[in-house]
């Protein structure tokens, strides 16, 4: 499975499929296309099939539409428990790929943003700062600690005209010698 997870988190149109069908817990092709126009439809088709044949995701269901079988989408898999087992493997090269994903995401998301018509960057509330402290290894899961239970409350909070969804990226970086 590791090497299959591996794929689809380090292909990027493999990557937002996956993502957006955990998300979701449940998606079909239709939606899977209109939520990614930049991934053509015999790609899409092709990935799921080869995602579902390498059990990183399930067919949790079938229902005829309009003379067809339309295929609904679930994942197979534990994200979270799967990434956990691949950085136990304690590889390097496995850990630089993972980062690369993950900050490939975030240029996505600047990317998207940077390329509307309008922008209003200060008053969006967007931004990122770098600071540089020195902590013991307790000490740094008690900070990850505190700023997950500052954010988890708002983890709940559905979009309203006001409240538009928003990602937070925390990086703590591998100590320096």
């Amino acid at each position: 499975m590791n090497k299959h997870l591996m794929e689809c988190l380090t292909n990027p149109a493999k990557h937002k499929l996956l993502l957006e069908t955990i998300e979701q817990g449940k998606v079909t092709t239709k939606e899977l296309a209109q939520k990614f126009p930049d991934i053509p439809q015999a790609t899409l088709y092709r990935y799921l099939k080869k995602m579902v044949d390498q059990n990183v995701l399930k067919i949790a269901e079938e229902r005829p539409v309009r003379g067809v079988t339309e295929k609904i989408y679930a994942p197979n898999i534990d994200l979270e428990a799967d990434i956990e087992q691949l950085l136990k493997d304690n590889s390097g090269k496995t850990y630089l790929l993972l980062f690369q994903q993950f900050c490939l995401g975030l240029m996505e998301q600047f990317k998207t943003y940077s390329e509307r018509d309008s922008i209003d960057i200060m008053g969006d509330g967007s931004g990122f700062r770098v600071a540089s402290f020195n902590a013991t290894n307790e000490e740094l899961t008690q900070i990850s600690r505190e700023v997950w239970k500052l954010i988890l409350p708002y983890t709940e909070n559905k979009p309203t005209p006001d409240r538009k969804a928003r990602s937070v990226a925390v990086i703590f970086t591998p100590p320096t010698k």
